[in-house]
């Protein structure tokens, strides 16, 4: 055969091959048999094997192939990936749409209802019609560029099916493992004595962050698009919907226009009754504002558009028995009582462990060991317990005291008078260091990949790590052969390391585990000075001028950077390499409540919590979650609670919605 019929004859194969993938994957429908289907491939494959110079990144043929990645790149979005606010009832959805219709009353009608998949969000851009590049959501500003694994999803053309389109189409949607695939990899698990995967979305995640596609290919991953990016004249989110399918993309064919609120509470009650038996894992709905213009007017609070609400199903509870109540060390000394469970399904997930947050809720929950207790876990959400059962309770129970003394290095405990916080005092404790270390990596501090709480308990359990500065001395020849260590694995978590040398100074304060400092603080402390020097040779009234930062917190930050031990850590991680890099200090914005430290408290009719919050950053002020001589004001709404009573305490001036609402619009 010559090169020329060859061209001619892979271009008819490509188009046959696409045809039935199109029939199978996006229509439910077969014509050929797999049989069939796959010889037409492996005339393809022995074709371009001949003739390799014809190959075609669109090539069926390139679904799965080349050598295994290094690593992911990085994907700026260039519009970005939000997310969603929850709801979890009907009067709460009724609650979203009236503040949505006071704001537009467009939106009191005409929806699109489309089923909220247990997946992972993806952005797909095709340029000239062909996929170039597919990438996470990451924090929805960037992603990871993981095309190559997409490829591998047959139900994801990587050719549009449409010519007339712009150079460049984004289309998004969710990936995810269909129930009867996930069960047969657990199968396969067992088979080979390994640990079962714990969910679909979590095994699907895994999936696609695999570095060899060949692997992603064995999951048998599927895709159903929501969204078009591009603008090729759609009015509404239904319309969107139908060119994604004219596209060649696989759309939910349970999704659903709904005329008013009323079908749209029916369509969350069908698809609540029939959830059990679809061939995937959905935690609810996802209802927008079908009409495009009014879901762009609507706009963005945080990261959520107002146009589009979760509706999601109640939390699933299970009943269990509580077997023991340990204690454990948190990394600031705080010890926290965690029930061991019996082992139980809850929300797709197995749990035999649920945290019982202080002495406080133990004693109101009243619950003891041996008791039997409804467990209940939404999503990704540590379970909790959220009731005993007493009539169930074994004879001799006895109700659970928090330690005298540490149980790890037996010092003294103190209990903080104004909370129900038991503390170590020992600053020095052993539980303590591990957990500053798990914190140290952790996502929203130095974001050290591969380096979860299992593999730090082996560094420190073989004297590789005792400080955070230990990890940027370890080499790959020092974990090979060390439990949950092969030599690729090694390698790849000393490099997850190394790229984490350079670090911004928000992250970095945050990853130190300062008393009371949280990410927010973290953030505005970073904003306020710039660098880690100004910060630590700052005095107490130039840490007091933070907003938020009151003088609890003002004791504990001068306390944590006057400490000998934070000289030796810092000096530590400076020797082994680490960069904390300056960040441009942020002047007050021009408002109403420019320099003002805002709290929020109750519900608002008109607003929910992050609308309200979104309007104080708008006018130039800070949102606070605790009440304080520093605050400035207090917005109050129905059942306020004890906020409302400090500021009133304090002096601090109280605003109604009404009132609030007015001193931001001007």
């Amino acid at each position: 055969m010559t090169k020329t019929h060859a061209a001619a004859r892979i271009t008819k194969l490509r188009a046959e091959i696409e045809h039935h993938r199109y029939l199978y994957h996006v229509l439910d429908r077969q014509e050929i048999s797999d049989a069939a289907l796959d010889s037409l491939k492996h005339e393809l494959e022995q074709l371009e094997a001949r003739f390799p110079e014809l190959v075609t990144p669109d090539s069926p043929t390139q679904r799965v192939g080349g050598a295994p990645l290094p690593g992911f790149v990085k994907v700026r979005h260039t519009v970005p990936m939000l997310s969603l606010n929850d709801t979890f009832s009907g009067d709460e959805f009724r609650a979203w749409l009236e503040r949505v219709t006071k704001l537009d009353s467009r939106a009191g009608s005409d929806f699109y209802a489309e089923m909220k998949m247990d997946g992972l969000a993806m952005s797909l851009v095709y340029e000239a019609g062909v996929l170039k590049t597919a990438a996470t959501r990451g924090d929805g500003q960037v992603g990871e560029d993981v095309t190559q694994n997409i490829k591998t999803i047959e139900a994801i053309p990587l050719r549009l099916h449409l010519d007339a389109v712009p150079q460049r189409v984004e289309v998004r949607g969710e990936v995810f493992l269909p129930k009867a695939n996930f069960e047969a990899m657990n199968r396969e698990q067992a088979a080979q004595g390994l640990p079962a995967f714990a969910n679909p979305r979590n095994a699907a995640a895994g999936a696609i962050r695999q570095l060899d596609p060949r692997i992603t290919a064995t999951r048998k991953l599927d895709f159903f698009a929501y969204d078009l990016i591009t603008d090729l004249g759609q009015t509404t989110h239904e319309e969107s919907h139908q060119l994604a399918k004219k596209l060649g993309f696989k759309v939910n064919p349970l999704n659903k226009r709904c005329a008013n609120a009323e079908e749209v509470l029916a369509y969350h009650e069908a698809i609540g009754k029939k959830r059990a038996t679809l061939p995937y894992w959905s935690d609810g709905i996802v209802v927008n504002v079908n009409n495009n213009a009014v879901f762009r007017e609507l706009g963005v609070v945080g990261k959520a558009p107002r146009a589009a609400i979760a509706f999601k199903y109640p939390a699933e509870q299970a009943t269990t028995v509580v077997e023991d109540i340990q204690v454990q060390v948190g990394r600031t000394g705080a010890l926290t009582p965690v029930a061991h469970l019996r082992p139980v399904q809850v929300a797709g997930s197995t749990v035999s462990r649920a945290t019982l947050h202080n002495a406080n809720e133990v004693a109101r929950l009243d619950v003891r060991v041996g008791d039997t207790v409804i467990v209940e876990k939404a999503g990704d959400v540590i379970p909790d317990v959220v009731q005993v059962l007493p009539k169930l309770r074994p004879a001799g129970a006895h109700a659970f005291r928090m330690p005298t003394s540490c149980p790890v290095c037996h010092r003294p405990v103190h209990r903080d008078p104004d909370a129900a916080i038991h503390y170590c005092t020992n600053t020095a404790c052993p539980a303590r260091a591990r957990e500053g270390l798990y914190h140290f990596v952790s996502k929203k501090a130095l974001d050290i990949a591969g380096l979860g709480p299992k593999i730090i308990d082996v560094l420190v359990d073989e004297g590789l790590v005792t400080t955070p500065a230990d990890f940027f001395h370890l080499n790959a020849e020092q974990l090979v052969g060390l439990p949950l260590f092969a030599e690729k694995k090694a390698e790849k978590i000393v490099a997850s390391i190394q790229s984490r040398r350079r670090v911004a100074l928000g992250r970095f304060l945050f990853s130190l585990g300062i008393r009371h400092v949280g990410e927010e603080t973290a953030r505005a402390l970073a904003q306020h000075f710039g660098s880690l020097k100004r910060l630590r040779s700052a005095q107490a009234d130039e840490l007091a001028a933070v907003a938020d930062v009151g003088d609890v917190m003002v004791q504990s930050i001068a306390e944590f950077f006057h400490a000998p031990s934070t000289d030796k850590l810092l000096a530590a991680l400076s020797d082994a390499g680490v960069v904390v890099e300056q960040e441009a200090r942020v002047a007050a914005k021009p408002g109403p409540l420019a320099g003002k430290t805002v709290v929020i408290t109750g519900t608002l009719s008109t607003l929910s919590r992050e609308e309200a919050q979104e309007k104080v950053r708008q006018a130039g002020g800070h949102v606070a979650s605790a009440v304080s001589k520093k605050t400035d004001a207090v917005v109050v709404g129905e059942n306020p609670g004890s906020k409302a009573e400090r500021a009133q305490q304090l002096g601090v001036r109280i605003l109604a919605e009404n009132d609030f609402l007015k001193l931001v619009r001007q």
